[in-house]
C-alpha cells in the first residue's frame, strides 16, 4: 500500500491538536507544519489536489486569551476558536507561502454538510478552490456551532469533506500508527490490524477513548470517519503524524492501517445517485442527446426537449430519452425554472437567458447513473 497516497488524485489530510499544538505550552509546533507544508508540495508537484482539514484553532485561541485547562463552557470554546482559527489559518498561510502555494480558509458546520443547499455551496467553493490550484484549509465552524450541531471531531468532518469532494484517498494524521485490537497502553498483547476491508462488529469493537489532553477524537472517531469514507469509494489510512515529513513516512513503509473500499469515489456517487435518491422530476432529451449520454458525455441545455416537475439545483431528476424510455437519472444543475428557460438553447446563451453564468452542463456527467443495460 505504499504507492496509496501517491497514486491519489485528490488527497484529504486530516491534522490533529495534539499535532499542531504542544499541550503543556499551547504554541504552534513550528517545525512540525514547515514539515508537512514540504510534503504537500511534493504531493502538489505529483500533480495531486490537496486539502487539509485541520483541528488546533480552540488549543492556540485558549492560550491567547488566557483560559484555564481543562473542559470550556461552550461560550469559552466558541471564544478560543474566534481567537485561535486566524493564527492557525495564518500559519498554515505562512508556511505553504515557502512553497509558492496558496492557502484558502474555508469553515463548515455538520449542517453544511447535511442540509443539501449548502452541501451543494460547500461542495462547489471547495472544487472550485482546488481548481484555481489552491490548497483549502478546513476547520469546523466553533464559534458559531452549538454542542447539539456539531461533528466535535475533526475525524468525521476529513471523511465528510473527502465523501463531498469525490476524493479518492484521506489521511488521518494521528497520536497512534493504526488500528489495534485493543488499546495497546493498556494491553502489551493487542494484535495490530494493517488492513480493514470492512467495518464489522469486531472491528467496532476494538474502538476506544481519546488519549491526548487537546484533542477531541479518539479511535471510535477514526473508525466512524473510515465507515463514511468506504461508503464513498475513498480509501483511507490512520498513521502516526508525530514525525517529520509523515506522508513522506507513509510512503516509505510506515507501520499504518488502510482501510480500502470496494469501489472508487465515482462508482460509490453514481450508486448513491441511483438508488438512493428519489427524482423530484424529469427531462427528456433529443437523440443526439441521448447518444452523448450514452457515450459518456455530459448532457448540454441545447439536448433537453422537455422539463417535468418542480425541481431544485442539486435535486435528481429522471433524464429520457426521445422515445419516453428512462435513460439514467442525474442530479440537475438548474431549477426547474431555469431549466425550462434554457431548454433547446446553447451554453453561451445561459447567462443572456437567466442574467447569471451558472454551469455549461445541465446535468455533468459525473453527476449522472445510467440506467442497466445502457452503455457507460
Amino acid at each position: 500500500m505504499t504507492a496509496s497516497i501517491a497514486t491519489a488524485k485528490r488527497l484529504v489530510i486530516k491534522v490533529g491538536s495534539a499535532l499542531l499544538v504542544d499541550p503543556k505550552t499551547g504554541f504552534l509546533h513550528q517545525s512540525w507544519l514547515r514539515s508537512l507544508a514540504e510534503d504537500v508540495a511534493v504531493a502538489r508537484g505529483r500533480g495531486q489536489e490537496v486539502t487539509i482539514v485541520s483541528s488546533g484553532a480552540i488549543a492556540l485561541g485558549r492560550r491567547h486569551l488566557g483560559l484555564r485547562a481543562g473542559v470550556l463552557k461552550l461560550e469559552e470554546s466558541q471564544a478560543a476558536a474566534a481567537a485561535g482559527q486566524i493564527r492557525l489559518a495564518h500559519a498554515y498561510q505562512e508556511v505553504l507561502a515557502g512553497f509558492d502555494i496558496g492557502v484558502a480558509q474555508v469553515l463548515l458546520t455538520l449542517e453544511d454538510t447535511e442540509q443539501r443547499r449548502l452541501y451543494l455551496n460547500a461542495r462547489n467553493t471547495i472544487n472550485t478552490l482546488l481548481r484555481l490550484g489552491v490548497v483549502p484549509v478546513i476547520n469546523e465552524n466553533d464559534t458559531v456551532a452549538t454542542a447539539e450541531i456539531r461533528f466535535g471531531d475533526n475525524d468525521r468532518l476529513s471523511a465528510r469533506v473527502a465523501q463531498m469532494i469525490s476524493a479518492d484517498c484521506l489521511v488521518l494524521l494521528s497520536d497512534v500508527d493504526g488500528l489495534y485490537s485493543a488499546d495497546p497502553t493498556i494491553d502489551p498483547n493487542a494484535r495490530f490490524i494493517p488492513e480493514v476491508t470492512r467495518i464489522t462488529p469486531e472491528i467496532e469493537a476494538m474502538g476506544g477513548g481519546a488519549r491526548t489532553g487537546v484533542g477531541s477524537g479518539g479511535m471510535v472517531t477514526k473508525l466512524l470517519a473510515a465507515k463514511i469514507a468506504m461508503a464513498a469509494g475513498c480509501r483511507m489510512v490512520i498513521a502516526r503524524g508525530a514525525v517529520d515529513r509523515p506522508l513522506a513516512a507513509i510512503a516509505a513503509g510506515a507501520r499504518t492501517t488502510w482501510f480500502l473500499p470496494e469501489g472508487t469515489p465515482l462508482t460509490a456517487r453514481k450508486q448513491w445517485i441511483a438508488g438512493s435518491l428519489k427524482p423530484s422530476g424529469a427531462i427528456t432529451v433529443d437523440a443526439g442527446a441521448a447518444r452523448a449520454l450514452r457515450g459518456g458525455k455530459s448532457l448540454l441545455p441545447a439536448g433537453v426537449t422537455a422539463v417535468e416537475g418542480a425541481f431544485q439545483r442539486g435535486d435528481a431528476v429522471v433524464v429520457r430519452g426521445p422515445d419516453g424510455g428512462e435513460i439514467g437519472r442525474g442530479l440537475i444543475a438548474y431549477s426547474s425554472e431555469d431549466a425550462r428557460l434554457i431548454a433547446g438553447h446553447k451554453s453561451d446563451e445561459i447567462e443572456q437567458l437567466l442574467g447569471y453564468r451558472g454551469r455549461d452542463e445541465i446535468v455533468h456527467r459525473d453527476d449522472l447513473a445510467l440506467s442497466d443495460g445502457e452503455t457507460r
